[in-house]
């Protein structure tokens, strides 16, 4: 048995250890596929796989309930896969491993893939509870969510039957949602210049590492550090103080994660780079002054290496800095109608030199506002092309329009009251759901999206609260257990 095995409800556990050790970053799922369809045919369940890759399994009804309306669960099947640059995990090989850390299980030096693992765990524990009571029952497993929710695009309307979908990739116990914001991705290209680099200069690699990251929508409006405007901070106080070249800046890894480290690799004079040394260095306590607690890990490193022969000529260099400096991130609007809710956002998310002298910056925006979700992304193109870079637009998501005369989060605000005691927050989310194209594609679907805690998602921070997978166990489990009759009243 595993090292989960021993925590409540052990089902649930069980799955999810056995899911952390399938390799299933996006657009890479064949292993959890096959396991997938392998667990529907170990199990003698009915299943389907579509072109795009999703994945149903159906659980029919128990004796007695054939007249239910059939309740979908839903989740997605990839994950966002980081760890910190000196990490050797291999994604497509090797399992994660997770601890337990007080009332919290994390994972060793990666992200742990709560995200949304434990909804494929709920999903596969409801399948094979014998004692459950319930309706027909369809598991929805999709692809791709992460990196551009590619399986909830490509589902045709009649994969499911039913008609009530309950969304397992929430990550605050207590809150039910039943909204979230579309998103677009911006990305821009840079064609640069070269020069040679003249004799008398070295070579320096500065380093920003240890911050905070996390959800590019959930954690926009916390103010974490960002470290590609960090470094691109850095790279325009030392053009001047200093007259440095720029050989490579490479900072994030994933549109939908708050860049957590940037690199730089420039050269200076000799007969300057002592005081060069310094000036980085005291950047440090600058920044950490400015984020206080809120980034204590931070460092900000500089060390010598091998001098490059070229770098980018002035020109670019400069409209590079200038590009970066005017590109926006964070919140730009707050929701008129829901307290605390973060209307529309941009991250920039990731800067990387990729040869043939091209930079490629790329960047996501969100709205719960689709106007506004064009309007960001429109803010950041013309950044962009003011540094001549070539701009292309994703071709989006749509946001979930809440609904609060909905059925099921009428059932589900009644079972969390009877189950807890006290009344659940009813939310809509900044971040990204494939609810909202669930929304366009199957007419009349009523949905709700509700989950355990889950905290530092996609970056190795992120852990999952234990005693909260218990309560959104048995949250779960009643409200299946009180899906209406097709023929109950709306």
């Amino acid at each position: 048995m595993g090292i989960l095995a021993e925590l409540k409800p052990e089902p649930i556990w069980i799955f999810f250890e056995e899911i952390c050790k399938i390799p299933r970053l996006s657009k890479n799922e064949g292993k959890i596929r096959s396991y997938l369809l392998k667990f529907a045919s170990d199990h003698n369940l009915e299943s389907k796989e579509d072109s795009a890759g999703n994945i149903l399994i159906i659980r029919p009804p128990s004796p007695g309930f054939e007249n239910k309306k059939t309740v979908v669960l839903q989740s997605h099947m990839d994950m966002v896969g980081e760890k910190d640059s000196d990490n050797p995990h291999d994604w497509e090989r090797d399992a994660i491993i997770p601890f337990i850390e007080g009332e919290w299980v994390k994972a060793t030096g990666t992200t742990l893939g709560a995200d949304d693992g434990i909804g494929l765990a709920s999903q596969l524990a409801i399948l094979t509870d014998p004692n459950l009571k319930a309706g027909k029952i369809e598991c929805l497993f999709t692809t791709d969510e992460e990196s551009g929710m590619t399986g909830a695009y490509n589902i045709k309307p009649d994969f499911i039957e039913g008609r009530t979908l309950i969304n397992l990739d929430s990550e605050d116990e207590g809150i039910l949602f039943i909204g979230c914001a579309g998103g677009i991705d911006t990305v821009g290209e840079m064609k640069y210049g070269s020069s040679p680099v003249p004799a008398g200069m070295t070579g320096y690699k500065i380093s920003i590492t240890g911050l905070r990251g996390g959800h590019s929508g959930d954690e926009i409006h916390k103010g974490f550090g960002n470290s590609v405007k960090l470094m691109n901070r850095i790279l325009r106080n030392l053009t001047e103080q200093f007259e440095i070249g720029l050989s490579r800046f490479d900072g994030g890894n994933l549109r939908n994660a708050i860049p957590r480290e940037a690199f730089a690799e420039i050269t200076v004079n000799k007969l300057t780079k002592e005081s060069l040394e310094k000036f980085v260095k005291e950047l440090q306590p600058v920044f950490h002054d400015e984020f206080g607690d809120l980034e204590k890990n931070l460092k900000i490193r500089i060390k010598e290496i091998r001098t490059p022969e070229s770098v980018m000529d002035t020109r670019s260099r400069n409209k590079l800095i200038k590009l970066l400096s005017c590109c926006p991130h964070g919140v730009i609007s707050w929701s008129k109608d829901m307290d605390d809710l973060v209307e529309t956002s941009t991250n920039l998310a990731s800067v990387n030199f990729t040869g043939n002298q091209t930079v490629r910056i790329v960047t996501t925006q969100r709205s719960s506002v689709e106007s506004s979700k064009y309007d960001a992304a429109g803010m950041v193109e013309g950044c962009m092309k003011l540094a001549n870079a070539k701009v292309e637009h994703s071709s989006g998501y749509p946001g979930w329009k809440p609904n609060l005369k909905s059925e099921i989060l009428g059932i589900t605000r009644k079972s969390y009251k009877n189950l807890f005691g006290k009344d659940p927050l009813v939310r809509a989310i900044h971040a990204g759901l494939e609810c909202g194209l669930f929304y366009e594609k199957f007419k009349g679907i009523d949905m709700i999206s509700f989950g355990p805690s889950i905290r530092g998602a996609h970056t190795p921070e992120e852990k999952i609260e234990i005693k909260t997978v218990g309560m959104f166990w048995e949250l779960l489990i009643d409200v299946i257990k009180h899906i209406p009759d097709r023929n109950a009243r709306e």
